[in-house]
């Protein structure tokens, strides 16, 4: 039987810094992968990551204390504010030491990391390279685990967590090349599976972007926090959703309706084009929904007075991806853009360490709420997120597996199998009609709806009806292909299962949230109600659906205030 001190289950950033941490330990720790951990969506991230380095011009006066403000307060206030400020803290040595590893970043004249303004930052801080830092973040920290041996197995998928009691023991994979199931032991499990945004079927993640890796930990008893917090992104390329960069904007990017306004001088009078994304993205959509949008559907992003020079340094990868996927250059046409669904606040519930209520299960990056985000995200904060927490987890989980024994708890192992061979082998023979490509499908469609950028309590109770008739529906499916290797349909189905359970919590957590506050607008309560809603929601499972409760905000520094940009 396979057995590592700790296994981290995703290969992307966040996956990747806490194998590198917990390397660093000394522990023996494998990375559990079903990508090659290169081709992770972390890759796919843009415009930068911030931390306070005061190497910009206009940001002399930037310290870790003005940068955790930013967070909290672009979090509408429901951050828990000692994390952000260790967040916010960790920063600058975070972004020096994958320097130091050699991430290619973009550079002032003097040679230092450049950084660019983003919204709802008070200072231009976040550090980039070019347009593709996510690409280079992710290659440069996969060369560390090469450097630190650590074992990965690549294209195995996680299915299910290994329970001994009150403590997590391993987990249950599939190896996609043989199509066999393996128990693999360990004293400690960090999950980084990234995020759930593509329940959405607007959304700007990759078809990996699943809510299977949050949906694992919330079936074994793991609660779920702030499930209802998604961000939608103000800038997709229409009609596909593919990410247009924050830094398009950053870089002095407008957005225009069909009647040649920068009409965010409604929305965010000061900060404008670099208000927050949730305002930001809410002021395209009014636009479009009132009629001043393109063909009722998207509004420009001008980039063509940036001039040639800029955007083929600045933002090459953008003009590459217009290009290729509608013909355009923005060096001398406006790119059509709408809102995309992009990023969870919410996930795993865990601490400042990614210690969960399940002992020895941890878990970082966009798959866990720890919560630094609150209800809104900052742009640049997610791959920091990953640097400072994924390095967090793993460090802590080393410590946590030092005086432990090598042991395999074979016994929990071996329930833990069988329970997912049971669940395989019940879906192959399974003699329903019901395509879970079809169920699927459907609940992307509902998801922007019923539970999109603006919701309200009809919109959200239909929801919650259609996921729980889906839901029934899926217990009727048709059985899964019978091959071996390489079969996604197994794993298709599995995911779809998981979409559905955690797009009922992001439902029932918005229809409880009787209130607007960052990505959660409610038009029937269009204002932020401290007094009832200053909590965080927790959802834990049951097979009936989520069962819901809340936790108190950590307002320690910073005392709730209006949100002006």
């Amino acid at each position: 039987m396979i057995f590592h001190d700790i296994l981290v289950v995703g290969g992307g950033l966040a996956g990747l810094r806490a194998a590198i941490s917990a390397a660093e330990k000394k522990a023996d720790v494998a990375i559990v992968s079903r990508l090659y951990p290169v081709r992770s969506h972390s890759g796919q991230a843009q415009g930068g990551v911030n931390a306070a380095l005061a190497n910009n011009p206009q940001a002399k006066d930037d310290t870790p204390e003005k940068h955790a403000f930013d967070t909290v307060k672009g979090s509408d206030f429901l951050a828990d504010q000692e994390t952000s400020i260790f967040m916010t803290q960790e920063a600058p040595e975070a972004i020096f030491e994958i320097e130091h590893w050699g991430c290619p970043f973009s550079r002032t004249p003097e040679g230092k990391i450049a950084q660019r303004p983003f919204g709802g930052a008070g200072y231009p801080r976040t550090c980039y390279g070019s347009d593709k830092t996510g690409h280079y973040m992710l290659q440069t920290l996969y060369e560390q685990t090469v450097r630190h041996n650590v074992k990965v197995y690549s294209e195995w998928v996680v299915i299910g967590l290994a329970k001994d009691v009150d403590t997590c023991c391993g987990v249950i994979a599939l190896d996609m090349h043989s199509g066999t199931l393996q128990a693999m032991g360990a004293n400690a499990v960090i999950f980084a599976t990234g995020g759930s945004a593509r329940i959405y079927g607007n959304s700007t993640n990759g078809i990996t972007s699943t809510a299977f890796g949050v949906a694992i930990p919330y079936w074994a008893g793991v609660p779920l926090k702030d499930m209802e917090f998604i961000q939608f992104h103000p800038t997709s390329l229409y009609p596909s959703n593919i990410l247009m960069t924050e830094g398009c904007r950053g870089e002095g990017g407008t957005l225009i309706n069909k009647d040649g306004e920068r009409f965010l001088t409604k929305y965010a009078p000061k900060a404008m084009e670099l208000g927050p994304r949730d305002i930001v993205a809410r002021g395209i959509m009014t636009e479009i929904l009132e009629g001043r949008g393109y063909e009722d559907a998207y509004v420009y992003l001008d980039l063509r007075h940036l001039g040639k020079a800029k955007i083929m340094e600045k933002l090459p990868g953008i003009r590459e991806i217009t290009l290729d996927f509608i013909g355009l250059d923005p060096i001398e046409k406006p790119i059509p853009i709408q809102p995309g669904t992009h990023y969870c606040m919410g996930g795993i519930d865990t601490n400042v360490d990614g210690e969960s209520p399940l002992k020895g299960f941890y878990a970082a990056g966009e798959c866990a709420c720890v919560s630094v985000h609150g209800a809104n995200r900052l742009g640049g904060n997610s791959l920091l997120d990953t640097l400072v927490f994924g390095k967090r987890a793993g460090a802590v989980a080393a410590g946590y597996t030092k005086d432990k024994s090598k042991q395999s708890r074979t016994n929990a192992l071996e329930r833990a199998l069988k329970r997912e061979e049971d669940n395989l082998n019940q879906m192959l023979k399974s003699n329903g009609k019901e395509n879970p490509h079809k169920i699927n499908n459907e609940l992307r469609k509902l998801m922007p709806e019923k539970a999109g950028i603006f919701r309200n309590e009809k919109q959200l109770s239909e929801g919650l009806t259609q996921i729980k008739a889906l839901k029934e529906r899926f217990k009727k499916i048709r059985p899964v292909a019978s091959g071996r290797s390489f079969n996604l349909d197994k794993v298709w189905f599995l995911e779809i299962k998981g979409n559905l359970d955690v797009a009922e919590a992001v439902v029932a957590g918005a229809l409880a949230r009787k209130e607007s506050r960052g990505s959660h607008f409610r038009r029937d309560f269009a204002t932020r109600d401290d007094a009832n809603f200053m909590k965080h929601t927790v959802a834990t499972y049951t097979p009936e659906g989520p069962k819901l409760s809340y936790k108190d905000v950590s307002i320690t520094k910073y005392q709730p205030e209006e949100r002006k940009y």
